[in-house]
C-alpha cells in the first residue's frame, strides 16, 4: 500500500481531509525514524516493532514473531 492509499483510507475512518491525513502520516515516520535513530526500539500495536541495528540497520519483528539471537 503506498501513502496516498494510507491517506485516504485515514481520512475516511476519521473524517479529516487527505492532506491532514497525509501530513499525519508524515509525522508518525519521523517519530519512527527519530526514536530509531536514537537507538530505541518503535512499537507498532498490531504489526510489530521497528528494531535498531549496527551501522545504521533496521530491522522489522511481526508482532507474535520470535526475536532472533
Amino acid at each position: 500500500m503506498k501513502k496516498p492509499e494510507i491517506a485516504k483510507k485515514m481520512a475516511r475512518q476519521s473524517g479529516g481531509t487527505r492532506g491532514e491525513a497525509a501530513d499525519r502520516l508524515d509525522r508518525l515516520v519521523q517519530e519512527i525514524l527519530d526514536r530509531l535513530r536514537q537507538g530505541k526500539e518503535t512499537r507498532l500495536p498490531g504489526l510489530g516493532s521497528f528494531l535498531p541495528g549496527a551501522g545504521g540497520r533496521l530491522a522489522f519483528q511481526r508482532e507474535g514473531a520470535k526475536r532472533r539471537g
